[in-house]
């Protein structure tokens, strides 16, 4: 069974290299690791995200809207990691297109990229035109928060009735190791629009101890057909 790891070890558990557009899909987690990698990856990162994201969530990084080419590669010379967006608006800033995201890694080392939305739900199932993943992805993340771990499906995941279809369940069921497994495997879930050529990785975010029996019945359910990364929960003093 996957070792739950500290968030930041993440970039080297997800075995990231020198040089990587990263798509973040899915449920729980996907905000905590778009700024965790920009805090770990070396070089040049853009952070973005390509549908929405809440215009206060920063984490301090700096933020441009709508940058020229010029001025983001002028930005993350500077400050290595930066928050990019297309329009802010009230609270919602508004993610950028994905050609965009491609340009900009032929001038960065690293585009870290918030692919969907899961309006901060642990799981989700993508709708007809989700996710919005960059052609160029290198890795494709789908993230899940343990929170959805043998739940009602109802209850907790963002477009249940999609959910429940690729678990091959009710919605009003709960969602066992092995479902969970069909959705983050299956081309209709969190595998949708893969790119050619793209590594496929599952992160596990929040783990705790009382998590682990279900992550290895899920470890065994998924059968080494990706790699499962689970991050630990962290504990404030």
């Amino acid at each position: 069974m996957n070792q739950p790891v500290a968030l930041d070890e993440l970039a080297r558990a997800l075995l990231l290299g020198d040089h990587e557009l990263v798509s973040l899909v899915g449920g729980g987690g996907k905000t905590t690791a778009l700024f965790a990698l920009g805090r770990q990856l070396a070089g040049e990162v853009v952070l973005t995200t390509t549908t929405k994201m809440g215009s206060d969530r920063t984490d301090d990084f700096p933020v441009l809207v709508d940058p020229t080419d010029t001025a983001l590669v002028a930005a993350t010379a500077q400050d290595q990691s930066t928050l990019v967006w297309r329009s802010v608006s009230g609270h919602k800033a508004r993610g950028v297109d994905r050609e965009s995201c491609n340009r900009w890694f032929a001038m960065v080392d690293h585009v870290v990229v918030e692919a969907d939305g899961a309006r901060r739900r642990p799981l989700t199932a993508p709708g007809p035109f989700e996710p919005v993943v960059p052609s160029g992805t290198t890795a494709l993340i789908a993230c899940v928060g343990t929170s959805a771990f043998a739940r009602v499906i109802a209850d907790r995941c963002h477009r249940p009735l999609r959910v429940a279809a690729v678990a091959g369940c009710s919605p009003y069921q709960r969602l066992t190791p092995e479902r969970l497994a069909r959705v983050l495997l299956s081309d209709r879930g969190l595998r949708k629009d893969l790119p050619e050529g793209a590594r496929f990785s599952i992160l596990v975010s929040d783990v705790a101890e009382s998590d682990r029996p279900y992550l290895g019945d899920l470890v065994e359910a998924i059968d080494g057909r990706a790699h499962v990364v689970a991050v630990a929960r962290e504990h404030n003093a």
